[in-house]
Formats: C-alpha cells, structure tokens, sequence
C-alpha cells in the first residue's frame, strides 16, 4: 500500500517516532493507525519519548578530528548508565554526532539555546527583506516564520539533517537511539576547531 506524507506526519504527531520509522510501520500495517501504533510500540520506538525525561549520569566526552587535522570536535554525550556508555554501538553514535558537529558547524544545541536577541535579528532582516515584495503584514509574518524555521535548522544541532540520512533530523536520530538502547540518550556540550578560525 502507498503511504502518503500527510499519513506520516499524523503518526509522527502522535508517536513522536522518527519519521521513516512512521512511514515503515504504516507500510506493515496496509495504512491502518492503531496497527501502526501498536507495531512503533512493539519495536520500542514510541516508547523512546517517555525515557526522554530520565535522567543522564553517564556518558562520555567523544572527540573527533577530520582528516587532515585541520578541524575537530569535542561533544558531550549521555546515557543512563556505564553500560551503555561503553559499548561500541553507543561509540558509533557519539562518532556519528561529533560527525555531525564537524560537517555541520551547528552553533546551537536546539532552538530553545538561540538568544533572543539573536532571533530579533534575524527576524528584522526576514521582515526586511519580505516588505520589499509589497505583501500584506499577516504574510510577511508567516514569511518570516517560515525563514526562521529554515534557520533552525541551519545553526541548531537537534533540528539540522543528519549527514547520514538527510531525512531525519539530529533529533530523531537521539530518539531512535533511546530506543535502540532502552535508556535517556543526551547530547550536552560540543565545540568546533577548526585551524586559524577565531571564536
């Protein structure tokens, strides 16, 4: 069965799985919600959202440096316990993060960390430039939501692509990992060398 966008979306909404776990489940189940739901629950998916709140006292501080040794990264990442935190899948994750960081530059870890006076900014410039296509004020407002929801994804970790699948963003790529390893995965704090640029 054909799983349309708008199908996907409404699971997602509702599950707060990734969005290709959305549109698996939905294709096993010949487009059927509930069947959808209980196929996300049964994989674990959908339960990654309630660990969410759990907290993180382990962990570990990755680095990755680039080929060439000209750009690095150092991340923060959390879990719930040592176990998890020693494990090679759980390497591979970080890896994939500090990758991430490096590919990306993110300035951001989420939305919420963007200060104000950062958003105001730039949501004079979007206003700025719309006013110049002489559009009534209610659709340079959604204008300039729409250019500050690209943004986010530009300079905040969690709401960027993934380099390794561009579909999903950073965030769901932590949630499928809160359900593949069964606990609160966190990312904290991270920063990126790179040679001869100044902070």
């Amino acid at each position: 069965m054909a799983v349309d966008a708008k199908m996907v979306k409404e699971l997602r909404e509702k599950t707060g799985a990734p969005m290709m776990d959305c549109r698996e489940a939905l294709a096993a189940s010949d487009g059927d919600m509930e069947k959808a739901i209980l196929y996300l629950r049964q994989k674990g998916i959908a339960a990654a959202s309630k660990k969410m709140d759990r907290a993180t006292k382990d962990g570990k501080i990755v680095s990755y440096i680039h080929p060439g040794d000209k750009l690095g990264v150092l991340v923060e990442v959390f879990c719930e316990t040592d176990f998890v935190a020693r494990s090679p899948e759980f390497a591979e994750f970080t890896r994939d993060i500090a990758m991430q960081i490096a590919a990306a530059n993110p300035r951001y870890l989420a939305r919420e960390h963007v200060p104000e006076h950062v958003l105001e900014q730039e949501r004079a410039i979007y206003r700025s430039q719309a006013q110049s296509s002489n559009k009534p004020a209610n659709v340079i407002e959604k204008i300039v939501e729409g250019k500050l929801e690209k943004f986010f994804t530009e300079v905040c970790l969690l709401e960027q692509p993934f380099i390794k699948d561009d579909k999903m963003a950073i965030r769901d790529v932590v949630k499928a990992a809160i359900a593949k390893f069964g606990e609160n995965i966190g990312i904290g704090r991270f920063v990126r060398f790179k040679l001869g640029e100044t902070a």
